[in-house]
């Protein structure tokens, strides 16, 4: 695999996520939750019957159950709405937050978990327009050993309630916005460093902040990307990219997965960004498999003779301390770096909790303890992934099910298991089947892959050899399913 500036993959990789912005309000056009939705007069495809409003907060759609037919990238029809439709289980109302203290002082600095042996980079989104006020709704640091070849991901929630310096207690996704416009030194950048180091102890030595067209261009010059959908996402999408948002007759419910989906860059911004139907911390998980999947294409392509057009192409959209000389100067760190080598952590419930401020907001309070815990895993060298990245598995479909291997085998990269993809003998296994290779078939090492594969019956076959390639071959069986969550594998 060819080696390539790790820098410059997480600069472009954070297109992806820096593009995913909130979700525009629009104008209130009626009290009901939803309203009768007629074709686009260009519409190809048929839209649902009808939709949620725009307006609606994103908490009473979050419970909604996704639909129960086979997914498929196609619009989701839904039957003609009728008197006999109930509200309360179509838009559940939401669990009020539990009662929690607030922090009733400034709280202490959080002491530096990073050291100079990492580059830490913060990629930014927003939802900045010309001539009108923005946040940044989209966080996500990027830790990187360059001698190591690790990396650890950390999606930061934009409601997650902190100590801002010079402002006070405030969410975080305010802090880019108070220090552009207060004259901070730094500016929006310097002061979201400063939070950011104060609160969760991260030295950030680079930003990014990227806009939507941004985003798409960078996916379409590199001619989509292949993302490997676990679980089926349903949520509402523009029924062309070109059509006003703010018309609620323009919009549909759209399904993604399971399996591998090509998307391009309108696509694929829909898919890191919704979360009309889910939450932000969900939203979180799919950036992260968006900048995954970006960075595996990047792999896989030749990007540094793009590298020069791509950073003229996107100057225009990009923020960042970053210019092309130190894109370039950079490329001597370039290890032979997969997807197995990062690890994806996620400032989400348990490490954090809702609660409503006195002026009404919700919001998330840290937990103190257990984010500390979890900060600190995120910014230390990670002794299994060494020991997983000797370790290589082949992962074959035993199936007649499509993409049953690329998603296996993205589970396992997620656990740091180096993997490759290659055909299997048959299509009919019932039960999936784990060949050890190895000299010392230890049980524990072949638990760990049946585990991260949550398979509960899997036949183990011992065949030691040593002129393996591999050192353990999953064969995929009915009893596969693809669906998982990514935080709760061990790294």
């Amino acid at each position: 695999m060819k080696p390539i500036s790790l820098c410059c993959v997480f600069v472009l990789s954070g297109i992806v996520l820096s593009a995913c912005g909130a979700t525009p309000a629009a104008t209130v056009v009626q009290a009901l939750p939803f309203v009768l939705v007629t074709v686009a007069p260009n519409a190809s495809p048929t839209p649902t019957a009808f939709q949620p409003s725009l307006n609606t907060p994103a908490s009473s759609t979050e419970n909604l159950s996704l639909p129960t037919e086979t997914p498929s990238p196609t619009p989701t029809i839904h039957p003609e709405a009728t008197a006999t439709i109930d509200l309360a289980t179509m838009f559940p109302t939401e669990a009020a937050p539990p009662v929690i203290n607030p922090p009733t002082t400034e709280p202490s600095p959080l002491p530096p978990l990073t050291d100079q042996d990492t580059i830490n980079f913060l990629l930014i989104g927003s939802d900045k327009r010309p001539g009108s006020s923005y946040r940044t709704d989209t966080l996500v640091i990027a830790i990187y050993w360059p001698k190591n070849g690790q990396v650890s991901l950390i999606s930061i929630p934009r409601d997650l309630w902190i100590y801002i310096p010079t402002v006070g207690m405030q969410r975080i996704n305010t802090a880019y916005q108070s220090g552009e416009l207060n004259g901070y030194v730094g500016g929006g950048p310097g002061l979201l460093k400063d939070t950011i180091a104060y609160n969760l102890g991260i030295r950030i030595d680079h930003t990014a902040m990227v806009d939507f067209d941004g985003f798409r261009r960078i996916v379409d010059t590199l001619g989509g990307i292949d993302l490997p959908v676990s679980c089926a996402y349903t949520d509402w999408r523009l029924i062309d990219p070109s059509y006003d948002p703010y018309n609620e007759n323009n919009w549909w419910l759209y399904t993604v997965g399971p399996g591998q989906v090509h998307m391009d860059g309108d696509l694929a911004l829909w898919y890191a960004r919704s979360r009309m139907k889910s939450s932000d911390f969900d939203r979180g998980r799919r950036q992260q498999e968006v900048l995954r999947a970006i960075f595996n294409k990047a792999l896989q392509s030749d990007t540094f003779s793009k590298i020069p057009d791509l950073y003229n192409d996107l100057s225009s959209t990009v923020v960042t301390d970053l210019g092309l000389g130190d894109l370039l100067r950079m490329a001597p760190y370039a290890p032979k770096l997969t997807n197995a080598d990062i690890r994806g952590y996620y400032i989400r419930p348990p490490y954090v909790s809702s609660w409503i401020t006195p002026g009404g907001a919700s919001v998330q309070l840290p937990n103190d303890a257990m984010l500390k815990d979890l900060l600190m895993e995120a910014t230390t060298l990670s002794p299994r992934a060494a020991e997983r990245e000797t370790i290589k598995v082949e992962v074959q479909n035993g199936t007649t099910l499509d993409s049953y291997d690329t998603l296996a085998a993205s589970r396992l990269n997620y656990a740091g298991y180096e993997t490759t993809i290659s055909a299997a003998d048959r299509r009919d296994y019932s039960n999936s089947v784990l060949v050890d290779f190895t000299a010392g078939q230890d049980p524990s090492q072949q638990q760990a892959i049946i585990s991260a594969l949550n398979l509960t019956s899997a036949n183990i076959i011992s065949l030691p050899d040593a002129n393996s390639p591999v050192k353990y071959r999953v064969i995929l069986g009915y009893d596969y399913a693809p669906c998982f969550q990514p935080q709760d594998l061990s790294h």
